[in-house]
């Protein structure tokens, strides 16, 4: 990441490997789950010459089938590669909210929102790559970053304090997980207006807390999906903020996805843990694929660098339920996964 005067992120940055202070991976309490096979599409991604991934933070397609990246390397950076994985375009370079990638998401007009947790803002770019609506508030440099933990944090209605990820309900209303340090999720109309929130502010375990929620989807019905990473379960709530139910057997969810069409699937990854420790090999890095009804239908996938492993699942696409795209945080890459049929009950 290059640093500059604009904004001192040094304690930020730091604060990034400092403040997951939870289990660096739960094993998932789901026993005796079936295998679904799957396999990878190994070269996939094609960058030009002399253009490299860091870290692959979060990873989108729209309705054309294009792909867009989001990655921390040098310098953040947002790309988009056609449905064939062949670079396109690099969107929104030096843009001043581009800090420290978090997440990706396309909303169901194309739009490409990105979520970034370094200033603190959530970007909305149209098709053509520019930017129509921005949520939250990159602090000036004179003000200095904003408190790290040890309190409440910025716990206001257009302040965020490292969001971590966007989605929509049938509407079109914006739910932001505002995760590392406000633990809550914050609903605004379609143009950006503050509606409400639920979590306490605070790190906790209560049903009505979250510790570190760090990612967020929605299904047909306008519910939302919220995986609270730091407690190990998927909460579901109405558009209006209602707890609906909740799924507590498939480990640490540093991701889900929702597939398109009439039947829809969740999928949870329990991600070993970017500081990858060697054993959380062995009791993380699989993912789940479910029923929304939190029925577990199989799971696939082990840490590991190998293609086909998966080291640190950070953002993932399951448009077409069949064919995957996980962004990975450890091996600074993205691979496209094909999945063999469910198995037989």
């Amino acid at each position: 990441m290059k640093l500059n005067n604009r904004w001192p992120l040094l304690p930020l940055v730091a604060a990034v490997m400092l403040t997951w202070t939870g289990p660096l991976a739960a094993q998932a309490l789901a026993k005796n789950v079936p295998t679904i096979p799957h396999e990878p599409v190994e070269g996939f991604i094609k960058l030009p010459e002399g253009l490299y991934f860091g870290e692959a933070l979060g990873v989108a397609t729209n309705s054309q089938g294009h792909i867009f990246i989001y990655t921390r390397s040098g310098d953040t950076r947002l790309f988009e590669f056609d449905q064939n994985g062949n670079y396109v375009r690099e969107i929104g370079a030096g843009l001043y909210g581009l800090e420290f990638a978090h997440k990706v998401r396309v909303d169901r007009d194309d739009n490409i929102w990105a979520v970034d947790e370094g200033s603190n803002q959530v970007m909305k770019f149209n098709p053509e790559g520019r930017v129509v609506m921005v949520l939250g508030y990159r602090p000036e440099a004179v003000k200095g970053a904003i408190e790290l933990p040890g309190g409440a944090g910025p716990d206001e209605r257009y302040l965020f304090g490292r969001p971590t990820d966007v989605t929509w309900d049938t509407e079109g209303n914006i739910f932001v997980s505002d995760g590392y340090i406000n633990h809550r999720v914050v609903k605004y109309t379609p143009d950006g207006h503050y509606v409400g929130q639920v979590g306490t502010g605070q790190r906790g375990e209560a049903i009505d807390q979250f510790d570190t929620p760090h990612t967020i989807a929605s299904d047909n019905l306008g519910n939302i999906y919220v995986g609270d990473r730091g407690n190990a379960r998927v909460k579901v709530y109405s558009s209006d903020l209602e707890l609906l139910d909740m799924y507590e057997e498939t480990g640490d969810p540093w991701e889900i996805c929702i597939s398109q069409g009439e039947h829809q699937y969740l999928f949870v990854s329990n991600s070993n843990s970017d500081s990858n420790p060697a054993a959380s090999w062995a009791t993380s890095g699989e993912v789940y694929k479910m029923e929304l009804d939190g029925t577990i239908i199989g799971r696939f996938g082990e840490a590991g660098k190998a293609p086909g492993q998966f080291q640190t699942i950070h953002g993932m696409d399951c448009r077409d339920p069949s064919e995957l795209l996980v962004a990975e945080i450890s091996a600074w890459r993205v691979q496209k996964i094909l999945l063999g049929e469910d198995p037989r009950p």
